[in-house]
């Protein structure tokens, strides 16, 4: 079955007569940066705003003075400490009754506990929690899989799991004493939720195909797996990268169809090599929020396989030192980038690397320019001979404890007992043989909830978790984009892919602005109320040309979109009217 060995060649499984192109994401414009790429900085900007005290990371008090209120919750209280000292033991034993009349207490559930992937669901789910996983490559068992559908369905009506837009599984209707056994049960099947939340690294993402794709570049799950220790330090809590100054995402690139979106990562490895070595360009910087979306850019540096973890290690560490923490809204990593200057920032990762050095970035990129992103829904063959893998869409990515009982029987009787998670929030079977390919296709499960060959504008489909859950949330996205698909699709006929994302608030979990259409939740006025709605954007690309969409119009009531769906799929994405390609027929 699939390997996890790592054997790196020039040329991987590409042909030496193909021919190569760099990607090279758009340089945000906030600052200009001279044509070196530096950007005049005091020596006293340089001084780390952090330092190690018993074991922790802790801002100095020289640099206290306007932070924002997460920080002065890390400094009162350092998080880790309800995983470390397990003080999780004893805020399970307590009401929420008496954690409300406790600043201390109240901190803890709605930030503090963030670091061990709780979401206190406050605003819509009072006392319930979201627990989130780390899933390295969006590789899973049945073994796990079968566990987090045991903890969802206690829960009832408010259990339930979903596939997140970074390959990950995230649970819901968790409630607070449960909490110690369920981390128990999560070690004992190979699985945390450590850090997976708040100023930490999240879910190291990579190619869903990686080590079963005929035509992959490199078998991303060692990397993935390696990053993911690394920042966890194997489930024990790695206290050197807990105080990031913001969230921070990763990817590791395994094919030309650049699965991973590297665009909106603040690390990408990017495959290249150098004088017959294997190794990654990287790009830097990546990421949305509500006041700026920004694309990653590259950081002019290669390095050699082995390095993979030294360096995420050092611009980890650069990004702690040096990051801002005031205004949460310009704390990710890309405003130090700005500040510092692309060659500036690369100059701090260098100071930090072990051998205080890093190479240039190499023309020897192995990530094809010119290729068309392939569909890996449906029954796809693998490289090994006689197997397959089947694609299923997950509508939206929501399942109950029954789909995930169903999808981890079918993972063990028809392949090798695992599943693939993906960004699009679908899931893939892989390693089956082809003699069973055909009993798997006419399994209940396909026919009825997940099939293999959904219609053409559900295949592609986005949901964050909307209002239903999450408090940030300003509109319902699952249930809601569900039906004005269905709606459009009964209005008009499309040809090609179209990926419409919906997200519920301007964090963007959703990731609208990749989307060829994009739905962003917002509040708006009709007829003298006030009603849910969207801003629409358009023109979001994945892929070697990948670039962020813009908006195209604002504040749409939701009851009004399907019209404005149905002009833009027929103005800019060949759709025919139903009715006029009845006629026509």
């Amino acid at each position: 079955m699939a390997s996890f060995s790592v054997k790196f060649s020039a040329t991987s499984s590409l042909t030496s007569s193909k021919r190569f192109s760099k990607l090279h994401a758009t340089p945000p414009q906030t600052v200009a940066v001279p044509p070196s790429g530096a950007v005049e900085v005091a020596a006293e900007r340089l001084e780390p705003r952090v330092e190690e005290r018993d074991g922790y990371w802790v801002l100095k008090e020289k640099f206290r003075k306007g932070i924002n209120p997460a920080e002065k919750a890390k400094i009162e209280k350092e998080p880790m400490k309800l995983f470390t000292e397990n003080g999780i033991e004893d805020i399970a034993k307590i009401s929420l009754e008496e954690i409300e009349k406790s600043k201390l207490a109240k901190d803890d559930i709605d930030v503090r506990l963030k670091w061990l992937g709780l979401f206190h669901r406050r605003k819509h789910q009072y006392g319930r929690f979201m627990m989130r996983l780390k899933l390295p490559n969006g590789v899973t068992t049945s073994a796990q899989t079968r566990y987090l559908a045991s903890v969802i369905r206690k829960y009832g009506k408010d259990g339930c799991a979903d596939v997140t837009t970074r390959q990950n599984w995230q649970i819901r209707g968790v409630v607070l004493p449960d909490v110690p056994e369920i981390l128990k049960g999560l070690d004992e099947v190979g699985l945390t939720s450590l850090q997976s939340g708040m100023d930490n690294v999240r879910n190291p993402v990579g190619n869903p195909l990686a080590g079963i794709d005929p035509q992959e570049i490199v078998d991303t799950r060692p990397y993935a797996n390696l990053l993911s220790q690394y920042v966890t330090a194997n489930f024990r809590g790695n206290l050197s990268v807990t105080n990031l100054p913001r969230k921070w995402n990763v990817c590791v690139i395994g094919s030309h169809d650049l699965y991973e979106h590297p665009h909106i990562n603040d690390l990408a490895y990017m495959p290249a090599t150098r004088d017959g070595r294997f190794g990654f360009n990287l790009l830097v910087g990546g990421f949305f929020s509500p006041k700026r979306c920004a694309e990653a850019i590259p950081l002019d540096a290669w390095v050699p396989a082995d390095d993979v973890v030294p360096v995420c290690k050092t611009i980890l560490e650069a990004y702690r030192d040096l990051g801002t923490r005031g205004n949460r809204q310009k704390t990710r990593m890309m405003w130090l980038i700005d500040e510092l200057g692309v060659e500036g920032f690369r100059a701090e990762v260098v100071k930090r690397m072990p051998q205080k050095k890093l190479e240039r970035e190499s023309t020897e990129d192995l990530v094809q320019k010119q290729w068309e992103r392939r569909e890996y829904l449906g029954v796809n063959p693998q490289k090994q001979e006689g197997y397959s893998f089947v694609g299923l869409h997950i509508p939206v990515g929501r399942v109950q404890a029954d789909d995930m009982d169903e999808l981890a029987r079918l993972a063990e009787e028809y392949g090798s007992g695992e599943l693939r998670l993906t960004v699009e929030q679908n899931i893939i079977i892989p390693n089956i043989e082809n003699s069973k390919i055909d009993a798997l296709l006419n399994e209940p499960l396909l026919k009825n909830r997940f099939s293999p060959d959904p219609p053409i504008l559900m295949r592609n489909l986005v949901a964050c978790t909307g209002n239903q859950f999450c408090g940030q949330a300003i509109i319902e996205t699952k249930a809601r984009s569900m039906k004005i698909t269905e709606e459009v699709q009964r209005l008009v006929s499309v040809t090609q892919p179209v990926r419409m994302h919906w997200t519920g608030c301007p964090n963007s979990c959703g990731q609208v602005q990749v989307a060829d259409i994009g739905f962003m939740g917002c509040l708006t006025r009709k007829e003298g109320k006030t009603v849910e709605g969207a801003d629409v954007f358009l023109g979001g690309r994945i892929g070697s040309d990948s670039h962020l969409g813009d908006i195209y119009k604002k504040s749409v009531p939701c009851e009004d979109l399907v019209p404005i769906i149905v002009d833009l799929l027929v103005n800019n994405f060949g759709a025919v009217p139903r009715e006029r390609e009845e006629a026509e027929d």
